[in-house]
């Protein structure tokens, strides 16, 4: 069912130096910081030549990243992100094989444009894992 790693997602407690230490230190293609209120976050995606990480910042206080923060200081991993032929699909033989998806079960359009789920973390060893729409 799923397809390749379409990224991991780091959340982080100063953009800006996380950032700068992707480019500077790593030598890595950092793109633009772009914000995604519908999910709370400002993200900046650095570009590695198989897949790309995503650095994940609170837009407001009622972000989940600020809660992630607030728990891990200094960061961290937050989630990892498959990509899925058909997310309807996906959704559906993981809700009939016991798993959870969280919010309402209905996609919603993520940083890429296109449509995403997430899974609950407690049904994949402890990651949260995110369904992207290939």
């Amino acid at each position: 069912m799923i397809g390749r790693l379409n990224h991991v997602a780091i959340a982080v407690p100063d953009l800006e130096a996380a950032s700068a230490q992707y480019r500077d230190t790593l030598g890595a293609s950092v793109r633009a910081p772009q914000d995604e209120p519908d999910h709370g976050v400002r993200v900046v995606f650095i570009d590695l030549p198989n897949t790309k990480i995503e650095l994940l910042w609170p837009l407001g206080e009622d972000s989940p990243i600020a809660g992630f923060l607030a728990k891990n200081p200094a960061g961290g991993i937050h989630h990892i992100c498959y990509e899925v032929d058909d997310i309807l699909a996906a959704r559906d033989k993981l809700r009939a094989d016991g798993a959870r998806v969280l919010g309402d079960g209905e996609p919603r359009i993520g940083a890429h444009g296109k449509p995403v789920l997430f899974l609950h973390p407690k049904d994949f060893n402890g990651t949260l894992v995110e369904l992207e729409q290939a």
